[in-house]
């Protein structure tokens, strides 16, 4: 029973543009108690390939959490296979604005501890005890509120090509990262301000505002859908949108387009731009921001040593890589001392 790719990513590429079929990015998550995540798993694996479905989801005791390309021909069928599973019935699919062929080159269901790297006790707190979720109108309204305090739940490479105008944005490389720091900047105003956050798709401020109202925030609130539904509602009811800039995302495009805003720059030169990409040296694959005249002029690398690199036979390159791990050590994000424009 095949439960793995048969295809690389460049050969799944290949196939997706000869067959030319429209394909649909989304989106899921949904907090759940699963009892054996790896029989479960195996049984998305199974369906989802059979569907030509790729994405890279996480499964764990506590439910789970997905990112899909979808073939536009079989999204009913697995609309239908997802209201197969009780918990699943109805679930909330945030549908990209933007779509690619290629946002994702494989199928990846993993089994993991929790389905977002918080970092937190869940047994110390209730989990089900949540914030408010708020649509995009009432969003807007609630922003314009000067007793609310707008909190971006999402890390600093993120927030760096777009945000919504006014939240703050902490500098911080990772989800966990976030919580103590946000609470201790906001211990003065548990009581008196509306503490209202967001993210990408809503996940990350699930359990944030539970853990927030554990701590003692009285008015927590969370934006429904995360950026990806707030885009598709301003859109669809012709609301103003309060958001600058590009929507990270964590798939092949790296972002999506919200506003025409460019409020970036390039991280080698400093002129306006909001494009990530990886650095072309394999050993290295920093995520940085370049613009089309650096990327030309540094072979797509992020830096001059990288780009020694990247000329070296392949089998000297491997040596290179050996020994190293996919770390935060290596996926710097952005951090690199060789980025003379970082944020």
């Amino acid at each position: 029973m095949q439960l793995y790719n048969t295809l690389s990513a460049k050969e799944r590429a290949e196939l997706l543009e000869q067959a030319g079929e429209d394909r649909l990015t989304l989106s899921f998550y949904q907090y759940a108690k699963i009892g054996n995540p790896e029989l479960f798993r195996n049984h998305l694996f199974i369906a989802w390939d059979e569907m030509d479905v790729l994405g890279r989801i996480y499964v764990a005791h506590e439910g789970i959490n997905a990112q899909l390309s979808v073939p536009a021909g079989n999204f009913e069928k697995f609309k239908n296979f997802l209201d197969g599973i009780y918990f699943l019935k109805d679930v909330r699919l945030n549908i990209a604005i933007e779509h690619d062929l290629k946002s994702f080159l494989k199928l990846k269901v993993k089994v993991r501890h929790k389905i977002v790297a918080d970092g937190l006790n869940d047994d110390t707190f209730d989990v089900t005890n949540k914030g408010i979720h708020v649509d995009a109108e009432k969003f807007n309204e609630l922003i314009e509120d000067p007793e609310t305090v707008l909190v971006d739940m999402r890390n600093h490479y993120e927030s760096e090509i777009g945000h919504f105008k006014g939240a703050i944005t902490p500098d911080v490389d990772t989800f966990r990262d976030s919580l103590d720091l946000i609470e201790e900047d906001l211990k003065d105003h548990k009581e008196d301000k509306k503490l209202v956050m967001y993210c990408t798709g809503g996940i990350r401020c699930e359990k944030a505002s539970a853990y927030y109202k554990h701590k003692g925030f009285k008015n927590v609130f969370q934006l429904e859908g995360g950026i990806i539904e707030y885009a598709r509602q301003v859109e669809n009811k012709g609301l103003e949108n309060k958001f600058v800039g590009k929507n990270f995302v964590f798939d092949h495009r790296r972002g999506e387009r919200i506003s025409e805003d460019i409020i970036a720059q390039c991280h080698q030169c400093g002129q306006a731009c909001d494009t990530h990409v990886n650095c072309a040296n394999e050993a290295c694959h920093l995520l940085f921001i370049q613009c089309e005249q650096c990327a030309d002029k540094m072979e797509n690398c992020c830096s001059a040593d990288c780009v020694e690199v990247i000329h070296l036979p392949y089998e000297e390159q491997k040596k290179l890589r050996s020994g190293l791990h996919n770390s935060n050590k290596i996926f710097k994000k952005g951090r690199s001392e060789k980025l003379k424009y970082k944020r």
